[in-house]
């Protein structure tokens, strides 16, 4: 049996305590080996919690021989500076969405990440759950027809004062927390031609972040996306796939919980199909394909290729959304 990678947390947000740090300790191959965060009593506790070592600093726990992999969770702007350090420091890296705020930055990580023969991995779980899988299936089988749109949301309640999604100097907004991800969906199903034809963001002046928006694709075949994200919201976690002859909905498709088993609601002509799809921890399905990508990844070579293709799209279409959107003062 192989030595179980050994993991670096660098940063402590409430995201690792609740579902990801969880999954990592049911996870084979994987073990948190050292914790770092600014509050070295918070790495403390969570390292008594989930296993490891708390670490000085983020420097410190980047030196560290036994650490092998690190999975960032800081605030968005600071993705790219750290996932840098980190591959330089010679440690593959899992990295919380968005990876990067701009094209240019996103390009740069992946270059450095293949020049050293690392891994990088952006991490959206939603790609990794059965669920997506079997929608993949269907397409794949033609049952739809061409694709000629996608309409995807995803929209949460506000947020309380003080959240670090109001903040502009750490990544704060919608487009960058919830936005990324019917875009991410938007790229699998459509491909990475996509292009931003138009875009409008609900911008709050006491805040200095965007509250809410849309954003429309056009992919080289005419082929549309509707993109709709906001955090002022009632909860909407959803995807609809158009073709010529039928179409493809799940709700609750990009924070499944553990429990839930999600169903494909499929409608050909006048026939409506519900395709159960049974319930996964969806953060430790990614924890295992990111070990399985550090210790062979030959072997994933093909399905790591697309998703470093559609982060580093991703992040250049955030480019052109904030180039191309209507700002609305709020």
């Amino acid at each position: 049996m192989p030595a179980p990678l050994r993991l670096g947390l660098l940063g402590c947000a409430d995201i690792a305590a609740r579902r990801t740090l969880p999954a990592l300790l049911r996870t084979p191959h994987l073990r948190l080996a050292a914790v770092a965060a600014r509050d070295t009593a918070r790495a403390a506790a969570y390292a008594d919690r989930f296993g490891g070592t708390p670490a000085a600093s983020y420097d410190d726990l980047l030196a560290r021989p036994d650490v092998d992999a690190v999975y960032l969770c800081l605030p968005t702007l600071l993705h790219a500076r750290w996932a840098e350090r980190a591959l330089t420091a010679g440690k593959h890296v899992l990295v919380e969405k968005p990876l990067a705020a701009s094209g240019a930055d996103a390009r740069h990580l992946f270059e450095l990440a293949e020049g050293l023969g690392l891994v990088l991995l952006e991490n959206f779980m939603f790609l990794h759950h059965g669920t997506h899988r079997k929608v993949t299936e269907l397409l794949a089988s033609g049952v739809l027809g061409p694709l000629r749109a996608v309409s995807a949301a995803f929209t949460i309640p506000p947020r309380p004062e003080g959240d670090l999604r109001h903040d502009p100097l750490l990544g704060g907004g919608a487009l960058l927390d919830n936005g990324v991800y019917p875009l991410r969906a938007a790229l699998r199903f459509l491909g990475c031609g996509l292009t931003v034809t138009g875009a409008s963001l609900r911008h709050s002046t006491r805040l200095g972040v965007d509250l809410s928006g849309a954003v429309l694709l056009t992919a080289p075949g005419g082929a549309t996306a509707q993109l709709r994200f906001g955090m002022e919201h009632h909860y909407r976690s959803w995807y609809e796939i158009q073709g010529g002859a039928g179409t493809l909905s799940v709700e609750h498709v990009y924070t499944t919980a553990a429990g839930h088993a999600p169903v494909i609601r499929l409608v050909t002509g006048r026939d409506v199909r519900e395709i159960p799809v049974a319930a996964q921890d969806h953060f430790e399905a990614v924890l295992r394909f990111f070990a399985a990508a550090v210790r062979d990844r030959a072997a994933v070579a093909s399905r790591l290729r697309l998703l470093g293709e559609e982060s580093r799209r991703q992040a250049a279409l955030l480019d052109e959304t904030r180039a191309r959107a209507v700002r609305v003062q709020v």
